[in-house]
């Protein structure tokens, strides 16, 4: 099967002909029909998170935002049949654990992020293995594509789930949201429909632009002001409720905790690069002294998809909205690259393989 792999850190994905997989007793092997290029992608193919335990070297297939049709069965697998219609959670429960077993898989204590580990190759590829197919495999309803649901992907789950299940947002409530990538503006979208008004911020007026069809009531341009939590505590009269980081760089994440007022939530869902390895200095005594929380939210349990699927039925959030352009396996490696750079708007999907 066709793959893009990993040949070294930073540099072009090479398209090659791989081994396609064959299912595990316990497993299924689903033809990839879309699958979502995330600033997660970027980060492994930097070669970033080894303070995290990874560490994707040459050979690794990437691609974590997949949703296809099932072609293979292992003997083990009784729920999962040839023919349906699946997404895949970027990370892999084994459905056993305690944490699986309270409703927690998304924290699995034996979880397996797929793309970004050897036993895990991704999905920039025609084929992926799915491991437990019995609890990963989530069945799409009908009206969600496959390139919808890779819209719905990691960043747009990770994002429902810290606003609808960490953060306590309530209708009306001030929502700020610093960095407007794919993952800022999924939670744009996903704070306006849950009834918040939302102040976004970026650098680029083009991404606020968008945060502004999504939903945001207010923006700030980050570049044209260097008081950016002032600005939001002068709009929201005296801070938002909650705040969201969604970029991972030590400046936003601080700005968003600086932005709270009394009591507030700081949601933390962009991961560190580089240059800050997994630790931000943050204002301590603040927080103690407005009482403010600090909540993370990683994917979301497979249990509690059927939210979003219920609210895509409804017409309250529409993945198609956040997915900026449909791309061949080729156009990867640029899509990556563009990246660095902050110059990819939206999600970018794979349809084409």
């Amino acid at each position: 099967m066709r793959a893009a792999v990993i040949e070294e850190h930073g540099e072009p994905l090479a398209i090659e002909d791989v081994d396609a997989p064959e299912p595990d007793p316990h497993g299924v092997v689903v033809e990839t029909e879309a699958c979502g290029i995330c600033r997660s992608d970027w980060h492994v193919w930097q070669g970033d998170w080894d303070w995290l335990g990874i560490d994707a070297g040459a050979g690794q297939i990437l691609g974590h935002e997949p949703a296809g049709t099932v072609i293979a069965v292992g003997e083990g697998v009784e729920q999962v049949r040839e023919g349906d219609h699946i997404a895949i959670p970027f990370s892999l429960g084994d459905g056993t654990c305690p944490e699986c077993q309270s409703g927690h898989s998304n924290t699995c204590d034996n979880g397996i992020p797929l793309g970004f580990v050897e036993q895990a190759q991704g999905a920039f590829a025609e084929q992926v293995h799915v491991p437990f197919a019995d609890f990963n495999a989530v069945q799409l309803p009908d009206g969600v594509t496959s390139v919808d649901m890779a819209g719905l992907g990691c960043r747009f789950m990770t994002s429902f789930h810290g606003l609808a299940h960490r953060a306590d947002v309530g209708a009306g409530d001030w929502v700020a949201v610093h960095g407007c990538g794919g993952v800022g503006l999924s939670a744009v979208h996903i704070a306006d429909a849950l009834g918040a008004n939302v102040v976004a911020v970026d650098l680029k007026d083009d991404k606020l632009r968008q945060a502004e069809e999504l939903g945001a009531v207010e923006t700030i341009n980050a570049a044209e002001t260097e008081r950016v939590p002032k600005e939001i505590k002068g709009l929201t009269d005296g801070g938002a409720a909650v705040s969201v980081d969604a970029l991972g760089v030590a400046e936003t994440s601080r700005n968003s905790v600086l932005s709270l007022g009394n009591r507030g939530q700081h949601l933390q869902i962009g991961l560190t690069t580089e240059e800050e390895r997994g630790s931000i200095a943050q204002p301590t005594d603040a927080m103690v002294m407005q009482e403010i929380e600090f909540l993370g939210s990683y994917g979301m349990p497979v249990s509690r998809y059927d939210e979003i699927f219920r609210m895509v039925a409804t017409g309250k959030i529409d993945p198609s909205a956040v997915v900026s352009e449909t791309v061949g396996l080729e156009a990867v490696s640029d899509k990556l690259a563009a990246m660095t750079d902050f110059e990819t708007d939206g999600i970018p999907v794979v349809d084409s393989f």
